[in-house]
């Protein structure tokens, strides 16, 4: 990473707000938890408060050492909460201007909703170093000094942490307007209940993801296969029908739906990989999940079967 030249008179303070998106994205990919990140980075400015700052040559080094550190920690602990968790653990999804502009394929990739889900199932230290590598691109030597382990050992675990993703999911971004294109198709056909074009548009193997954390009524198992998704889907729509949409943009700029169902709020948003089917639908149903999305009364295309 390259550091930007500042005043020599920027105050500690100014040096550290000028970081704090980055650090706040930085802990968030780490952790998929806004709420998390934010205490990650507050921690951070404390201690960079509290350091003699004489000997930093480099303050944006030293305080990616520090949130990063901060965050694999955290992350250990979070492991054994999200496993009692109630029904699937799904990541905060967050406003697509959360962190500022995304600069290079590397950061949006990572910031990506589904990538978010799939490094759930890495080891703290393979997704803090697949982080670190692929979104940041630290050196191995830099890296491993942040995670506590050798350089060699930082390359087998970024080797491990691919091998893991790669093996449910080609690394793939759609196109924007295709994926905008598919989610309008899908909405339109959950709203009239059209079973051949949702069957059409689902691959043999998707997966339907609920979280509701325990505060709304939601799925506690994840729902596998194509034709227990369309069950589950035609099932629930047409007890309770889909209440008005609008289409925002998340995490990496991905369109998303903002709906209401069985008078809750959800997200939804979903995994498309290259043959141009949806292979996982997530739906953020846990409200203390929604603040950061929740479309304000002017914002969001209202959906209306169309394309947004």
């Amino acid at each position: 990473m390259t550091a930007t030249p500042r005043p020599a008179t920027a105050t500690s303070e100014a040096v550290f707000e000028e970081y704090r998106p980055l650090l706040l994205g930085l802990a968030y990919r780490l952790l998929g938890s806004m709420w998390d990140a934010e205490d990650a980075v507050q921690e951070a400015y404390v201690r960079w408060a509290a350091a003699d700052r004489t000997g930093i040559r480099v303050p944006r080094a030293f305080l990616v050492t520090v949130v990063s550190r901060l965050a694999l920690d955290q992350l250990r602990s979070a492991r054994v909460t999200r496993e009692a968790y109630t029904g699937p653990w799904l990541p905060e999804p967050v406003a697509s201007d959360a962190f500022g502009p995304s600069g290079t394929a590397e950061l949006r990739d990572s910031l990506a909703y589904a990538t978010l889900h799939l490094m759930e199932r890495l080891t703290p230290p393979e997704r803090a170093v697949f982080v670190l590598r692929e979104a940041f691109e630290l050196p191995y030597d830099e890296i491993a000094s942040i995670v506590g382990v050798t350089a060699a050992n930082c390359r087998q675990l970024h080797s491990r942490a691919g091998r893991h993703l790669a093996a449910d999911r080609e690394r793939f971004r759609p196109d924007p307007a295709a994926h905008s294109e598919l989610l309008g198709r899908f909405l339109a056909a959950a709203q009239q209940g059209d079973l051949a074009a949702l069957t059409d548009l689902l691959s043999e193997d998707v997966v339907v993801w609920n979280d509701g954390g325990g505060k709304v009524r939601a799925a506690l198992r994840p729902v596998e296969g194509r034709e227990a998704v369309l069950a589950f889907l035609t099932g629930l729509l047409a007890r309770y029908g889909l209440g008005e949409t609008r289409l925002v943009r998340v995490n990496d700029g991905s369109p998303a739906a903002w709906t209401r169902l069985d008078g809750s709020h959800q997200l939804v948003t979903l995994d498309i990989r290259e043959d141009g089917l949806i292979h996982g639908i997530f739906a953020v149903l846990n409200p203390a999940k929604l603040t950061r999305v929740a479309p304000g009364r002017d914002q969001g295309a209202p959906h209306a079967g169309g394309v947004p």
